[in-house]
């Protein structure tokens, strides 16, 4: 349990310490960082502590359909899907075959429950919390769970 209130603590910290630099860029500037930026600026405030204990991993969405990872050993990614943590597999194993351009947004988040369902059940260190968000051009909003399998 301390390694996952660790873990909580860590993504906390780096969160703030990243919204104190995008704001100094901001005023250093006038005019924000990219989201691509951010990604990158906490890529390399992470990197040194690499091999260390400190564990965070991070998402984040920019304009258009970007995804970035962020990992505590410095990694950075740009891509279209991720899944981290220890049940990753099992939820690829459903993703890797099921999106595609096209889908609808109840589709999309039917497949995006059905590959954490399968990675919590799977996976004994895996949570059972779902959260998901469709980000599109014109922001974002929650998927109403409760109401996705009724056709809303």
């Amino acid at each position: 349990m301390v390694a996952a209130d660790t873990r909580a603590t860590d993504c906390m910290f780096w969160q703030r310490v990243l919204a104190r630099e995008c704001r100094l860029y901001q005023l250093r500037n006038h005019r924000r960082l990219s989201v691509g930026g951010a990604a990158k600026l906490l890529s390399h405030m992470l990197h040194p502590f690499k091999g260390t204990k400190l564990c965070s991993r991070t998402k984040m969405s920019g304009r258009g359909p970007r995804l970035y990872y962020v990992c505590s050993d410095g990694t950075f990614l740009q891509g279209e899907l991720f899944s981290v943590g220890s049940g990753s597999p099992y939820a690829y194993a459903v993703l890797d075959g099921g999106p595609r351009w096209g889908l609808s947004v109840g589709d999309a988040c039917v497949l995006a429950r059905e590959a954490v369902f399968r990675a919590t059940h799977r996976d004994a260190y895996s949570g059972n919390c779902v959260d998901i968000f469709h980000i599109s051009s014109q922001g974002w909003r929650q998927a109403d769970l409760e109401n996705l399998y009724l056709g809303s």
